[in-house]
């Protein structure tokens, strides 16, 4: 880590020897001949070159500029992955919740808020109005970037067999069948993609003026749009830190309802009749059988021994239940006296009550005819499969945290390191895209939106593809959550601080295609993702064709009607 923490200083040497005319040897040919030498840049473009900070260097040139592009695109990189590497240390030490919820999303947007922060920052308000199409380019790029290429390629890396609508883990013998491949996440990915859609909502509210060909309500609508991106963005946070503890209670439930079929199917399988009567009324005399048949010390009441022996058989090891945590499942409904045993009166009530809940909205005689059986095994499969895509975790070993005091340390230095980069090298490099885009009569914009967001949201990409890889529903759930989260936060965090820029230096928001790409590009894949679960591997041709669409649209919108 502290070896590459050296990079920047070493890259800035370099830049400085290449761009200022230094000798670089190929090491092949001889003393002569083995340079290779830039020409200078001259002394009048110097002139009106501005370094920044006063020492970094800066060219007008074309070529001098697309080199300095790709060094401070890769300082934005290390940038991104010091952030990366850091966030993943403190939740690794710290877990979700506060950390995992909160600080994280904040920090995988940072470089992005900080290009966008420093693009019209500085400088008088028609520099500062030039040069903010960067970094709209770049909250457009990045957006259409991850949920687009990224997007796809994880689906196709991660692809598994279909099977009843669900990927199989692990299992990948069809090739590449655009129906029989693909990948399967879990019921909070969905959650996840429908926040994403509605994420959208500042984009429209700052839009209206434009739609309704207005000019005196356009301050105003910024400034509207910033208090709904910001009140969005601390509620997308507080979901976050509460998601945990709502998973956790929504898998408690799937389970209580998996104990309620599978109980209530075995008892049904032992009962020499119907558990109800024609009414729909709980079936006395037989439940009365039921409950001698299970009391086998023959003392009057169920012991949690005697209902553990009722529960073996229930296929709990389907949903990482074990039968002792479904005997207290029992015990907690049907032991309303709390004396740790369970009565007949008891026994016949609680039957009674799970009977009422597995019917649910049915009517009694559906529940008291010959189709019982049926319906009671179709609920404990919906369970299963409830369980299944919710991505149940009490399977995945976790390992001790050794050493977290040196973990924490380091976590912290990388944050710090991440952070100095982003905040230093940000504003070069919006000079660079500027300048080249000055010298070549290539728009600022489409530099940002092809270039820029490989550089600032690369350790997100491989990170979501080296996941997607593992290929098992749980992976993927975490690839695509984290691709959701990205573009929730582009749209929340890094739209707020394009929208504070724009209200507090009185600039024009005249994005119109720009917002267009974006609303369309979140709402398909958005609304598309939030429907269903599983998809197939022709999904990914429609995110792949979703990003030069994109680029076109943009292009024909701004270029051939005006509207940006």
């Amino acid at each position: 880590m502290f070896v590459k923490a050296y990079l920047p200083l070493l890259i800035l040497l370099i830049i400085s020897g290449a761009v200022y005319g230094r000798f670089i040897s190929d090491g092949v040919h001889g003393r002569d001949s083995d340079v290779l030498r830039l020409d200078r840049i001259s002394a009048a473009e110097e002139s009106a070159c501005e370094q920044s900070y006063g020492f970094l260097p800066c060219t007008k040139t074309a070529l001098g500029n697309v080199f300095l592009i790709i060094v401070y695109g890769y300082l934005m990189f290390l940038a991104a992955t010091y952030l990366s590497s850091g966030s993943e240390f403190l939740l690794e030490i710290l877990g979700p919740g506060l950390i995992g919820g909160l600080f994280l999303p904040v920090l995988g947007a940072l470089p992005d808020a900080m290009l966008i922060l420093v693009s019209g920052i500085s400088g008088s308000t028609a520099a500062a109005q030039s040069q903010v199409s960067v970094g709209m380019g770049l909250l457009a790029g990045s957006t259409v970037m991850l949920i687009t290429v990224i997007w796809g390629t994880c689906c196709i890396v991660g692809k598994c067999d279909i099977q009843n609508s669900a990927a199989i883990d692990l299992k990948d013998t069809k090739g590449f069948s655009l129906t029989g491949s693909g990948v399967s996440t879990d019921v909070w990915t969905s959650h996840a993609a429908t926040i994403m859609a509605v994420s959208v909502a500042p984009f429209l509210v700052v839009q209206l003026p434009q739609l309704l060909h207005s000019t005196s309500g356009r301050h105003l609508a910024v400034l509207i749009a910033l208090i709904i991106s910001l009140t969005l963005l601390v509620s997308y946070c507080l979901y976050q830190v509460f998601q945990p503890w709502i998973q956790r209670r929504r898998l408690a439930y799937v389970k209580h309802k998996h104990v309620i079929s599978g109980v209530l199917k075995h008892l049904r399988m032992r009962a020499l009749g119907r558990l109800c009567t024609d009414q729909g009324a709980p079936n006395i005399e037989v439940l009365e059988k039921l409950f001698k048949a299970i009391d086998e010390s023959e003392d009057g009441y169920l012991s949690r021994s005697e209902l553990k022996a009722l529960v073996v058989g229930i296929r709990l090891e389907e949903i990482n239940l074990n039968e002792n945590d479904a005997v207290e499942k029992l015990m907690k409904d049907f032991d309303t006296s709390h004396d740790q045993r369970i009565e007949k009166s008891e026994f016949i009530a609680g039957v009674a009550k799970w009977l009422n809940e597995a019917r649910g909205s049915k009517a009694p005689s559906i529940e008291a005819g010959p189709d019982t059986m049926k319906y009671l095994a179709d609920m404990h499969e919906e369970a299963r499969r409830e369980h299944h895509f919710l991505g149940d975790q009490n399977d995945e070993s976790v390992e001790a945290v050794e050493n977290p005091r040196s973990i924490a340390i380091k976590a912290v230095l990388l944050l710090l390191l991440g952070t100095v980069i982003a905040a230093v090298f940000a504003d070069p490099l919006v000079d660079a895209v500027n300048n080249f885009s000055s010298a070549t009569g290539i728009p600022s914009f489409f530099i940002s939106f092809i270039v820029l967001p490989f550089a600032t949201n690369s350790s997100e990409a491989v990170s979501a593809i080296i996941f997607a890889s593992r290929k098992k529903l749980r992976s993927a759930s975490l690839t695509f959550s984290e691709l959701y989260g990205a573009v929730t936060m582009n749209n929340l965090l890094c739209l707020s601080v394009f929208l504070a820029l724009v209200y507090a230096r009185g600039l024009t928001w005249d994005f119109s295609s720009e917002v267009l790409v974006i609303l369309i590009v979140c709402v398909v894949m958005g609304v598309f993702a939030s429907v269903r679960s599983t998809f197939p591997l022709w999904t990914s041709l429609v995110a792949f064709l979703l990003y030069p669409l994109s680029l076109v649209l943009v292009y024909v919108l701004d270029d051939k009607f005006g509207w940006s």
